[in-house]
């Protein structure tokens, strides 16, 4: 019978990967072997070891059993927790997730701090062991023998489907000879007959003998844990008292059973079987059948690899825990579908103008239905900020500890829903934020006292929905940032010209130029000017935009504003010749006739249009695409004026059409990156238009706004 491991490989993935957060978050928070996280920690890292084993990663499970056993003797209260074995698990933490990886890929992980790692497990465990050992030496040799002789016997029936969930027996008994010597005898009193056996069931059951001198009940039920919910299992202690009894009782019994033998015929084969076999002393780590007898091997032996030949594993495609009421919304949708369709594909049959009237009806049911499926299924893609946000205490624990400086971390909102796709391309961008606050915005402990503030710093993260958006805060309680440093820095760069007058946003907003850094010295955390500018264009790409407040003395907060989902986008569609284009919604202030004496035409073919307070920018859109427009001329055009990141523009179209939810289609997937182009979608009468970029045009406006003014400055100076 062979079962096909890697359909189930995903989900062990996902798992082990949560185990791993729950490992990292219990240890952030260990206190004491009476803290209750102890047990969590403890049982993650054995679920991990025992998926691992049963998938063959065995690079995880060599590593993971060190840990696990340093685990035991905290929880066991041999060791007392010291931060330094916190420091130690931690590190081990990122080392599973290496091993994970790379067992997953079929390579061998060389990662230097993977031994160096290892070498602190050994090291911590000997010196346990060293520290016990004269209190071992104290006991008296009565109550060593009594230990040594501890026996147990296990009654193991796994359910019939056992081995369809990926579990194999064999695994679980090697788990279980790593806490003692086994004799195991396998009944197979219920195995059918050959023409009625079903390949994928499990009709075997099993009764172990475990000798140990430590292992405990909790012990074995952990080895079990995997198969809990899936098998009946009796654990009973064998006292030292009891064992001769029972050999002798044996004894007994085989005796009048062959001066009886009606008295043997009563008794079931199997349970005559059980008896007499396990009254025979197996040598240790054996299976014995009705016919014959199994040596179990070692993980690694039952289930090989070939390191030599490593083979590239497929690319994940991911996935999402959906709350049952999710799926049952969509379930009651369906139905509702599958009624209004009934009722329309009635309504065709011998179609006449009388039934006008029910037909605009059902299509008018059929469009409410769905766009409710339509967001039922977008909230499936929704998922709390807290699997984001989930990495950063222990980030800013290690940052603690590199920086000498105090930091607590606040989170808020984590309970805020994102898209899963969005939620993935946003973590890189905090992750540079977080560590920019740690080292750039908390000052050290020293200055902060001299400030009259608290010894730790703190910073935050905050997450909440506005309209149809989510912003994500990155708040510090640190110095704040140096205005006059950041202006005179880009000044030196040539990012602006000298004696510019800019505003508190525009200074802040320098930081995210390419290479601009006001550091006084790099560090491994940051200060290249390296990151910051990538930080600006991945948030850009998300269609959303980063705004930076600061006050001198008291902090700074990053803004990060974020659309709720990248698959759906609420546009306007506009018409600029014979083609219709998209523009996100989020991004219109206005849309307006304009009016000649607004107008101000500047050198360099730039037009200018006095909106209130503002000059903004007008860009045709029929020249940057090269079209055939109905109208060029500005005074009887269209403009939409669209924002982005404080910036204005106002875009020349021809015509104002409908708005609707588009669905966006990748343009760089399917064809390629255009300017200007952020995607694409497949309009109602099936054609398709194109869904503008709003930062990319507002970029391409402002430069040829700079080099118009550019223009006319030189042209003023030729003047004079």
């Amino acid at each position: 019978m062979s079962i096909d491991l890697a359909q189930f490989l995903p989900t062990f993935l996902e798992e082990s990967y949560e185990g791993l957060e729950i490992m990292e978050t219990g240890l952030l928070n260990l206190q004491s072997s009476e803290d209750d996280s102890i047990h969590s920690i403890f049982r993650a890292a054995h679920s991990i070891k025992g998926g691992a084993g049963t998938f063959g990663f065995n690079q995880v499970t060599e590593f993971t059993h060190l840990v696990e056993t340093l685990l035991d003797e905290m929880r066991d209260g041999r060791r007392e927790i010291l931060k330094s074995d916190i420091e130690i698990l931690l590190q081990s933490v990122d080392c599973i997730r290496l091993l994970i990886d790379a067992d997953h890929n079929k390579v061998v992980c060389e990662d230097e701090s993977i031994s160096n790692v290892e070498g602190l497990l050994n090291e911590s465990l000997k010196s346990s062991s060293t520290d016990t050992q004269p209190q071992n030496d104290n006991k008296s040799e009565k109550t060593q023998s009594a230990t040594d002789a501890q026996s147990w016997l296990i009654d193991f029936t796994p359910q019939p489907h056992l081995v369809q969930t990926g579990n194999d027996p064999l695994f679980l008994f090697n788990a279980l000879a790593d806490l003692g010597e086994l004799e195991i005898v396998c009944n197979t009193s219920e195995l059918p007959a050959f023409s009625d056996v079903e390949p994928k069931e499990l009709y075997l059951s099993w009764q172990i003998k475990l000798t140990s001198s430590d292992a405990t009940e909790d012990d074995i039920r952990e080895v079990f844990e995997w198969v809990e919910d899936e098998c009946t299992l009796e654990i009973t202690l064998l006292t030292n008292d009891a064992t001769p009894n029972v050999q002798e009782d044996e004894a007994v019994n085989n005796e009048t059973q062959e001066q009886d033998p009606e008295v043997q015929s009563t008794q079931p084969e199997s349970e005559q079987s059980s008896k007499q076999e396990l009254a025979e002393p197996l040598s240790p780590n054996t299976i014995t059948t009705d016919t014959n007898v199994l040596t179990t091997k070692p993980q690694s032996a039952i289930v090989g690899k070939d390191k030599a030949s490593p083979a590239k594993a497929k690319p994940d495609v991911g996935s999402i825990r959906v709350g049952v009421d999710k799926v049952d919304m969509l379930i009651n949708l369906v139905g509702e579908l599958v009624i209004t369709q009934s009722m329309l594909s009635e309504l065709g049959n011998d179609f006449d103008l009388s039934k006008v009237e029910k037909l605009t009806s059902g299509l008018d049911q059929l469009l409410q239905n769905t766009k409710e499926l339509q967001e039922s299924v977008m909230r499936i893609r929704m998922l709390p900020i807290s699997f984001a946000f989930n990495r950063f205490p222990r980030l800013i624990h290690d940052l603690s500890i590199k920086t000498g400086k105090q930091i607590e971390l606040v989170i808020k909102g984590e309970q805020t829903e994102l898209d899963k796709t969005v939620m993935e391309q946003i973590g890189d961008p905090l992750v540079h934020l977080v560590r920019n606050a740690a080292d750039h915005g908390i000052e050290s402990t020293e200055v902060r006292l001299a400030n009259g503030k608290s010894a730790k710093g703190t910073i935050s993260l905050n997450a909440y929905h506005v309209g149809g958006s989510i912003v994500i805060e990155v708040n510090d309680d640190g110095g704040g940032i140096n205005r006059e440093a950041v202006l005179n820095k880009a000044i030196e760069k040539g990012i602006v010209e000298p004696n510019s007058s800019l505003t508190d946003a525009q200074v802040f907003d320098l930081l995210f130029e390419p290479g601009f850094s006001t550091a006084s010295e790099v560090t491994d955390i940051s200060g290249r000017g390296v990151g910051m500018d990538v930080v600006k264009k991945n948030i850009q790409s998300l269609g959303g935009r980063i705004q930076v407040e600061s006050e001198p003395g008291k902090g700074s907060c990053f803004k990060v504003n974020l659309p709720l989902t990248l698959a759906i986008l609420d546009g306007q569609l506009v018409r600029v010749g014979t083609e219709v284009y998209i523009i996100p919604l989020i991004t219109i202030v206005e849309s307006l006739q304009a009016k000649a004496e607004l107008i101000n035409r500047v050198s360099g073919n730039m037009v200018l249009y006095r909106l209130r307070e503002d000059n903004v920018p007008v860009l045709p859109i029929y020249q940057l695409f090269n079209l055939e427009a109905q109208c060029t001329e500005i005074e009887n055009a269209l403009l939409v004026v669209v924002e982005f990141d404080g910036q204005k523009v106002g875009l020349m179209v021809d015509d104002l059409l409908a708005q609707q939810q588009v669905v966006i289609k990748s343009l760089q997937d399917n064809y390629q990156q255009v300017d200007g182009i952020s995607g694409a979608t497949i309009l109602g009468d099936g054609s398709v238009a194109m869904i503008l970029d709003i930062p990319g045009m507002i970029t391409m406006a402002l430069k040829q706004a700079q080099v118009a003014q550019k223009a006319t400055v030189n042209n003023n100076v030729e003047v004079v």
